[in-house]
């Protein structure tokens, strides 16, 4: 089974952005160097997200820098019209060599500030699945198309601009409600969970295979996001994560928690494990989401290289393909993991490969 490595990139350090007076302005240079130390450490891609910029310049930017390092972008379906947002990402995928993903996100809630009201999550995970398949078929029909569905009409669709990777740019979607399994199946290749416990994960990924098998599709691979503090003893990373921890509590008590519509699946999901316990299966600590409330890819596997390289390669057991691994100190980190844990976790996938086609 094929191993991937994404890490994060952002316009600014990820603890100092949480300060109150963070400065808005964009860090170029921090940019540049971070996406340079991803390539440099081994990643396959980063995630781009939604909040510091807007995704698709900032993987312009990034991709002049650098030559093979992927963006995987998060693009939110509904604020832009899909055949405008197709012949964005075809143009940013020939213009980069190749090297983008969309990655979806649906959202718990809509966003009246964008001018977008849609309450029922449900129809906005239907909304989206009509979406992916308008984009797909404007990165991929040679002639202009019509298109009639509940939320979109298109009349003479069409790109004269097609993406670079066939037989289109690769999709990625997160989400944890059933409306995200069913879109996910229809339209992507790769579903992304946030880091849960290896039993409630493993009830995930089989509830996955359920959904395709019942659609008649073949099952996309599946991504885990999870923070990595690494120390070079157990009692040194775990003061690594409560020093974390208490730098996230005080962040979030000056600059305050945005008050959200509900909180999503995957921010319930997180807050109820927390309820049962702070630490699960070895190295799972979920100190880092209950710090901010809950919500996000916040939850860290804590230890030494070898722990953390163990239990990642427990989550690889059970069927996650792709790792989403950022630190909170995003330089050094991707450093660190390109150092300690992408070498290890590799050769070891590729030993039991091996072994497996020898038996």
């Amino acid at each position: 089974m094929p191993i991937e490595f994404v890490g994060g990139l952002f316009p600014r350090n990820q603890l100092a952005q949480r300060a109150a007076n963070a400065s808005p302005r964009l860090d170029l240079d921090y940019l540049r160097d971070l996406a340079r130390a991803h390539e440099h450490a081994g990643f396959d891609r980063v995630l781009i997200a939604n909040g510091g910029g807007d995704p698709l310049f900032l993987a312009a930017h990034a991709a002049a820098h650098t030559e093979r390092l992927g963006f995987m972008i998060a693009h939110r379906p509904g604020l832009v019209p899909p055949t405008v947002a197709a012949r964005a990402f075809a143009t940013l995928d020939q213009t980069t060599g190749g090297r983008i993903r969309l990655h979806t996100i649906t959202g718990h809630a809509p966003e009246p500030g964008h001018g977008e009201f849609l309450l029922d999550k449900a129809e906005r995970y239907a909304r989206a699945g009509e979406y992916l398949e308008i984009i797909r078929r404007t990165w991929t029909s040679d002639q202009p198309f019509d298109y009639e569905g509940r939320f979109y009409r298109i009349e003479g669709g069409f790109s004269p601009v097609k993406p670079l990777q066939q037989p289109h740019v690769p999709i990625s979607l997160g989400g944890s409600s059933d409306g995200a399994y069913q879109v996910a199946v229809q339209h992507t290749d790769l579903y992304a969970l946030w880091a849960e416990s290896l039993e409630d994960t493993s009830a995930r990924i089989r509830k996955l295979h359920e959904v395709a098998a019942a659609a008649g599709k073949p099952a996309p691979r599946v991504s885990l996001s999870v923070r990595l503090i690494i120390g070079a003893t157990e009692e040194l990373a775990w003061k690594k994560a409560r020093d974390i921890e208490a730098a996230l509590k005080a962040g979030t008590a000056t600059r305050g928690r945005i008050e959200q519509q509900g909180l999503s699946g995957g921010a319930e999901r997180q807050l109820a494990l927390a309820a049962k316990g702070e630490v699960h299966d070895k190295a799972l600590f979920l100190g880092t989401s209950t710090a901010i409330g809950g919500g996000t890819d916040s939850t860290s596997l804590v230890g030494t290289p070898d722990t953390i390289v163990e239990a990642l390669l427990a989550y690889h057991d059970i069927g996650v393909t792709t790792f989403l691994s950022r630190g909170y100190d995003p330089l050094y980190d991707a450093i660190d993991y390109g150092y300690q844990i992408i070498p290890a976790v590799r050769e070891e996938v590729r030993r039991r490969e091996q072994q497996r086609q020898a038996a």
